[in-house]
């Protein structure tokens, strides 16, 4: 915790330091998001610059850890947003899964944003529903309700994609 509290009170070697703590996480839930080890790498570099500029605002220490995955979820987004744009909708035909396999990141991508962020924290961040309801500023039960509808929803587009 001493280290936490360090890094909020401005010492960016202790940041640094929790930053490589927790660069694994950081950096499997960009890939997670991104599918792509450039961008992925690039988004920690974002997150770090953002940390450094804003390491003050965090309030509770014990939360650093929270605090730097919701940048990279956010600093993700952004770049998704950013790509979007740059996709033109022409007349594609889709290759059915007879030809290619289906999988299930092209799956959980096509899940409404927030919903993606639900399965990443629950499955690929091994976050328990109680954090997950403290991380979103959410009540528990709500998380469990949209975990249940979107876990249904999954299910779904897996038996589309297997016919």
């Amino acid at each position: 915790m001493d280290l936490e509290k360090r890094a909020i009170a401005g010492d960016e070697q202790a940041l640094l330091e929790l930053l490589t703590r927790h660069e694994e996480t950081l950096y499997r839930t960009a890939f997670a998001y991104l599918k792509n080890e450039h961008d992925a790498i690039e988004a920690v570099q974002e997150l770090t610059y953002r940390a450094l500029k804003k390491i003050h605002s965090v309030k509770e220490p014990a939360y650093i850890a929270t605090w730097l995955v919701r940048i990279i979820i956010n600093i993700c987004l952004d770049v998704k947003k950013k790509q979007e744009k740059f996709i033109y909708n022409h007349d594609v035909e889709i290759a059915s899964t007879d030809q290619q396999p289906f999988e299930m990141a092209d799956i959980i991508a096509s899940l409404p944003t927030e919903q993606q962020e639900l399965i990443y924290l629950k499955y690929f961040q091994d976050m328990k529903n109680a954090d997950i309801a403290q991380f979103k500023q959410i009540p528990e039960g709500t998380v469990k309700s949209r975990l249940h509808t979107t876990l249904k929803r999954l299910r779904v587009l897996i038996e589309k994609e297997e016919l």
